[in-house]
């Protein structure tokens, strides 16, 4: 799987990331983000969903209690997970994991939650603070290699 690293010193380059990521991401692409709190994670996944809807007003609530939010977007159903509360993998099937994996696009927050059930075939985005920004590492599919 081809790697690569990129800086993000600013809100704006995270929103530019996702942005980016949107443009290429099609049903069924499954995007693991990791890292620790504040690491910037539902930020990438705002940005990403904004630009997936056109829309850079768009309301994006973290769904770290309601644990999946659906958008639908004129690039397909984007289906967004925030795991951090799940207690066991197979909880995941309650949230329309199955579904989410047969039309959608897939954002999952906390991806290492899933254990077993994470797709090999995924982008990871791990991403950590760095100074007083932070860094993005991808690794996947090589259409994301030119971000």
């Amino acid at each position: 799987m081809p790697t690569f690293s990129l800086p993000l010193p600013d809100e704006a380059a995270t929103e530019r990331l996702g942005a980016a990521l949107a443009a290429r991401l099609q049903p069924r692409d499954v995007v693991a983000l990791e890292g620790g709190l504040g690491a910037g994670k539902t930020t990438l996944a705002r940005a990403l969903l904004r630009a997936a809807a056109g829309d850079p007003a768009l309301i994006v609530p973290s769904p770290t209690f309601t644990l999946v939010e659906v958008y639908e977007t004129a690039r397909g159903i984007f289906w967004h997970f925030d795991l951090y509360r799940l207690e066991e993998p197979e909880q995941v099937f309650e949230l329309g994991w199955e579904e989410a994996r047969a039309d959608g696009v897939i954002l999952v927050e906390w991806a290492e939650r899933l254990g077993p059930l994470l797709p090999r075939e995924r982008l990871n985005v791990s991403l950590s603070v760095e100074g007083e920004g932070r860094r993005a590492i991808l690794e996947g599919d090589s259409r994301f290699g030119e971000i």
